[in-house]
């Protein structure tokens, strides 16, 4: 069975636990805490209940990315404006989950009830039939989304930056929604035709993942920083990063322990996710067993594990691992060529061993 170790970019950065993690968690607990109205609906606190834990990885990125940038010179921006930026970020992390949770009709993110299954709960212990319950849940998930991406653009608006860079991270975030919008279609849109090329569904990844999640947080932290001339750059090493990161999250979806996890390692199987693990093995001699089991929603724990069996044999499992390390390596020359040499120490210290095999 193929190695559940999870890559270099997954364990980067830890849970908050140092100092810079401190300081995400206090401005995104005060960003949180400006919804805190006498009017304020039970939706935005649904979003705050929703949102402690996981390893704020977006703002740790533009605070480290940031901190690099500057050592040693002036900066556009103070630290405390980056730290609101950052918090910003995070805000619109949330955003973004919540909206995915509803588009995959999840009612619980990392063990526990996500916004639209604690809402869909409550119309269910209210007499609700089991379709109305879940439309009402589906509808608190969306507005919540709405409220906290809503929250996120104002508090990039009121960070207390100059006019100037102000409108440039604007500008970063409003291209970044629509990329993300349009990676987060065409992935649903792959399960319902035939599966992609690798160069596509690589792509996706690329607009679902890396725009915001790496790409936006570097990009956010040069502009601070003074140095759009790096701009390009840090696109680049945000696209690595985000692939990587995508290509071992692909990975744990089948492969990993859902009590480590946090995640399923059936859905994408039973779904008949277009994932790159997933056209690497179309070409194989498994695929004639592999494709009876996929896109299966009663598929059982026997038909899973031989899928999961498969998917190693045919030698997908390791291919997706190497491209993932590839892509890592890739990212650290490319982060100390550009001074970012506290992002390489992040994500280069143990790469995976090969993985592939069936055990």
């Amino acid at each position: 069975m193929l190695s559940e170790e999870v890559g270099v970019v997954h364990r980067s950065w830890p849970e908050t636990d140092d100092a810079v993690g401190q300081v995400v968690e206090g401005a995104v607990d005060r960003l949180l805490a400006a919804g805190d109205r006498p009017d304020a609906p039970r939706l935005w606190g649904a979003v705050r209940a929703t949102s402690p834990g996981g390893k704020r990885l977006r703002p740790r990125l533009l605070l480290d990315a940031f901190g690099a940038l500057v050592e040693g010179a002036e900066p556009r921006e103070p630290r405390e404006v980056a730290v609101r930026v950052a918090a910003a970020l995070e805000l619109l992390h949330h955003a973004l989950l919540v909206h995915d949770d509803v588009i995959d009709g999840a009612d619980s993110r990392r063990g526990r009830p996500n916004v639209s299954g604690t809402f869909a709960a409550q119309a269910r212990e209210s007499g609700a039939t089991a379709g109305q319950a879940q439309a009402y849940g589906a509808a608190a998930g969306i507005l919540a989304g709405d409220l906290a991406l809503a929250g996120a653009v104002r508090a990039v608006a009121l960070c207390g930056a100059r006019p100037w860079t102000t409108e440039r991270l604007l500008d970063l975030v409003d291209e970044t929604l629509h990329l993300t919008a349009d990676g987060e279609l065409s992935d649903v849109g792959l399960s319902t035709g035939p599966c992609a090329e690798l160069d596509e569904a690589l792509r996706v990844a690329e607009r679902k993942t890396a725009a915001y999640s790496f790409q936006l947080p570097l990009r956010a932290a040069a502009v601070l920083a003074g140095r759009e001339d790096l701009d390009a750059d840090v696109r680049q090493l945000g696209r690595d990063l985000g692939l990587a990161f995508q290509l071992r999250d692909d990975l744990d979806g089948v492969f990993g322990d859902p009590a480590r996890t946090g995640k399923s390692n059936a859905s994408d199987l039973r779904e008949g996710k277009c994932t790159p693990l997933v056209v690497l093995a179309r070409g194989t001699w498994a695929w004639l067993e592999l494709s009876a089991v996929l896109g299966r929603p009663d598929a059982g724990e026997q038909d899973l594990q031989r899928a999961r069996d498969l998917l190693a044999a045919c030698g997908a499992g390791a291919a997706v691992e190497a491209l993932a390390g590839d892509l890592e390596d890739a990212a650290a020359r490319l982060a100390v060529e550009l001074g970012l040499g506290v992002l390489a120490e992040r994500f280069s210290g143990s790469r995976p061993a090969p993985a592939g095999s069936v055990s």
